[in-house]
């Protein structure tokens, strides 16, 4: 019976980190870290749960006073028939007032984005987890491929 419950955890996730934007923190600097709650419809957790999910291209933008999460593609879940939602719809992102008040003034003033890092269950609901970030010139790009392969080689005289 153990087997046959190791093997229904590994297909789906029920708890813990569903996807991270690596090519977010290789773009960007991140300035400050939120969590925010996110409005889904039934069939997008179960694709969720799934992990049929691309962050890669998504951004946070304000509409209204309300912010929303543009260009999340989460797959069409498998069995989800006629009642399927759309891939890339927009998707409200859920926060307090005076934490949006605070991430309007930033983005407003310094000329900063909203770019979600990591999409993840906590205590049964999903948090995405948003960074105000700041663009990476070319240099710090490099500079960044340069500490990687400085820690990676760091780690092999480490391990002998």
């Amino acid at each position: 019976m153990s087997n046959k419950k190791k093997e229904k955890s590994k297909s789906t996730v029920s708890s813990g980190e569903i996807i991270k934007n690596k090519k977010a923190l290789f773009n960007y600097e991140v300035v400050e870290k939120f969590e925010a709650g996110i409005v889904l419809v039934g069939t997008e957790v179960k694709a969720l749960r799934e992990r049929s999910v691309n962050i890669t291209e998504a951004y946070a933008t304000f509409k209204k006073g309300e912010l929303f999460v543009v260009n999340l593609h989460i797959s069409h879940y498998y069995f989800g028939n006629r009642n399927n939602h759309e891939p890339l719809r927009e998707r409200k992102l859920l926060l307090h007032k005076r934490e949006l008040k605070r991430l309007y003034g930033k983005i407003k003033e310094q000329g900063l984005t909203l770019i979600p890092i990591s999409l993840y269950f906590s205590r049964g609901k999903i948090k995405l987890e948003l960074g105000l970030c700041k663009g990476k010139k070319l240099h710090d790009k490099r500079e960044t491929l340069k500490q990687k392969t400085l820690d990676r080689e760091m780690e092999r005289y480490m391990k002998r």
